[in-house]
């Protein structure tokens, strides 16, 4: 079962110098000659709110020259039916192809291909065919860009590696937009310009049909394998503390829950975000200040009263706050702390004789920190964004592949903020609300939990939240995210579906690697870079001599090493999916 919730179903196809995995409806790590030329190419369907409907594969034909999908779309009230295929059309050249009819009236933001490219193209050249065949030069960004990189887009040629690359694009005008925003190990070509009006129809019996064609030529660089992974730990500042999100699911609490989540000095906080528009604030405020410990509170102005965050603030009083923030739900600074929220706030904070650290930032991705940094007032306590990997994509090889990316929003992030804290969190497998939906949440119906709030409302649950593989998963995230100048990450919720345990009290795997992050929070830090993406370290110097977790999120066992300063080397077998305790 475990496999079923962890592992990617992959079939692999190969034609010549071509190769790719097919993983559901996904063509992809297309390669030529074993060397990834394209991370992904795949059709979706967008409904209104950028949801993204299933595509079912009915039937797969499979020969020497092609492999063919025959699909259709399920949900969002879409009922879209074709082909997706890849073929080869001669020496060095592939084509990918979609063929989808719209069997009802159907309103998307987007239906069409998606192009991903490897994020080791950062800092790359790159030639940008326009639809007017002009052609200008430039490069894959290597900061992560906040606004699109190229537009109309038919076609990219770039040279890595020692392959020569071009895409040429038909059937829509695309664009391209850097994903590490959201920590998608990519950059997106895709179809139709965001500058258009969305939602678009699609009519009964309305066709889409797109192609991309791909052309390689030269070979690629030799590479030397090693077989120990070798990991370097440097001493530097103090670890994060590890905090933990208020359970958002329905009432009742776990019987054994109140003895069973208090160890040592974990949870450094709770983080709550309450939403000042809804009826159940205040049970989740008590619920979140029932465990005694520090609160990191995350308002949600109302748009129709924003004062009342008054009332708000003066129900913290007594309580202890770590930290404050307040967002915007709509608006031009929507899910962002400007300076006309945090105004708000320190008013509030003031007539109610509530001291406590101001932060600001976002509610959501590092996308919209990238994007609206310059909205943020001076004078804050810290930064704060989350984090959720399967926001575009709820594959496995996505949640391994936002490592890296982790690493880098991380740092960009400490950069942006100039000197203040960074706080990341909530940490959560999928978004704890959509950010970029066009109509309004749902809302809870009652003054209190029977229901849960926020997350619970949404279809917001993954299986692998109780999949030991998390764990591994979780303690490589932290080797990423806790870049000198991070102070805090939280994971997960206390309980329920999204937690670290069960809605029963039961204690899931990933405990035991949140426990294992906290026993080092506050320690001098060893931090290290992961030579692959796969294999992660991170360590302190505690009382106790050098504490180091690794973590191993390939499908095979590693032999990995790791370097500290003024020690042997450790060498540990890494079994796959899993961490140890050196």
């Amino acid at each position: 079962m475990t496999e079923q919730w962890w592992d990617d179903s992959v079939r692999e196809w190969r034609s010549g110098r071509w190769s790719l995995e097919l993983r559901d409806d996904e063509f992809a790590d297309i390669a030529y000659d074993g060397r990834v030329v394209l991370r992904s190419v795949r059709a979706v369907i967008r409904d209104r709110n950028w949801d993204t409907a299933s595509l079912i594969v009915d039937r797969i034909d499979s020969s020497d020259l092609a492999l063919t999908l025959h699909t259709h779309s399920e949900g969002l009230g879409s009922d879209l039916r074709g082909i997706v295929r890849a073929e080869v059309r001669g020496p060095g050249r592939l084509r990918l192809v979609t063929d989808l009819e719209s069997v009802t009236a159907f309103e998307t933001n987007r239906t069409g291909l998606v192009v991903l490219h490897p994020p080791a193209l950062a800092d790359t050249e790159l030639d940008i065919r326009h639809s007017g065949d002009a052609v200008e030069h430039s490069r894959f960004p290597a900061r992560i860009s906040p606004h699109q990189p190229a537009f109309d887009i038919a076609g990219l040629s770039w040279s890595h590696d020692g392959l020569d690359v071009e895409v040429r694009f038909a059937g829509d005008v695309f664009e391209m937009e850097d994903q590490r925003n959201w920590t998608d190990a990519s950059y997106k070509t895709y179809s139709r310009p965001l500058a258009l009006l969305f939602p678009y129809p699609l009519a009964p019996g309305e066709r889409v049909v797109q192609s991309i064609d791909v052309s390689v030529s030269g070979i690629p660089a030799t590479r030397a394998d090693d077989p120990v992974t070798r990991i370097r730990l440097a001493e530097g500042p103090a670890m994060p503390a590890i905090a933990v999100s208020s359970s958002t699911a329905p009432d009742p609490a776990p019987p054994t829950f109140d003895a069973a989540r208090r160890t040592g000095s974990w949870p450094a906080a709770v983080l709550v975000e309450l939403d000042l528009a809804t009826r159940n604030w205040r049970a989740a405020l008590g619920r979140a200040a029932a465990s005694a410990l520090p609160l990191d509170v995350r308002f949600v102005l109302a748009d129709d009263d924003p004062t009342g965050i008054d009332d708000a603030v003066f129900a913290l009083r007594d309580l202890p706050v770590a930290r404050v923030t307040a967002f915007w739900p709509t608006g031009p600074a929507r899910h962002v702390s400007d300076l006309e929220a945090i105004g708000l706030l320190r008013h509030a904070l003031t007539e109610a004789g509530v001291d406590a650290l101001i932060v600001g930032g976002v509610r959501s991705h590092f996308t919209e920190l990238n994007r609206e940094h310059h909205r943020l007032p001076r004078r804050l306590d810290g930064l704060v964004f989350s984090s959720t990997p399967l926001f575009h994509s709820l594959s496995t090889a996505q949640l391994v592949e936002s490592l890296p990316m982790q690493r880098l929003v991380a740092t960009q992030a400490v950069e942006l903020a100039g000197g203040p804290p960074v706080h990341i969190g909530p940490i959560s497998l999928r978004p704890h609300f959509n950010d970029v939906a066009t109509t309004p949440p749902p809302m809870p119906a009652h003054d209190d939990l029977r229901n849960g709030y926020g997350p619970a409302l949404l279809d917001a649950v993954d299986p692998r939240q109780s999949a030991p593989e998390l764990a591994a998963w979780t303690v490589a995230s932290a080797a990423a995210f806790a870049v000198p100048g991070v102070a805090t990450l939280a994971y997960f919720e206390e309980w329920g579906a999204r937690g670290i345990r069960s809605s029963d009290g039961s204690a899931r795997p990933v405990l035991d690697a949140v426990m294992a992050l906290a026993a080092l929070s506050g320690a001098p830090g060893l931090r290290g870079d992961s030579p692959d993406g796969l294999v992660w370290a991170l360590g302190a110097r505690t009382a106790d001599g050098d504490a180091v977790l690794v973590a191993n999120l390939d499908r095979r066992e590693r032999r990995v090493e790791i370097e500290v300063p003024g020690a042997e080397p450790r060498i540990a077998d890494v079994p796959p999916g899993s961490f140890l305790r050196l």
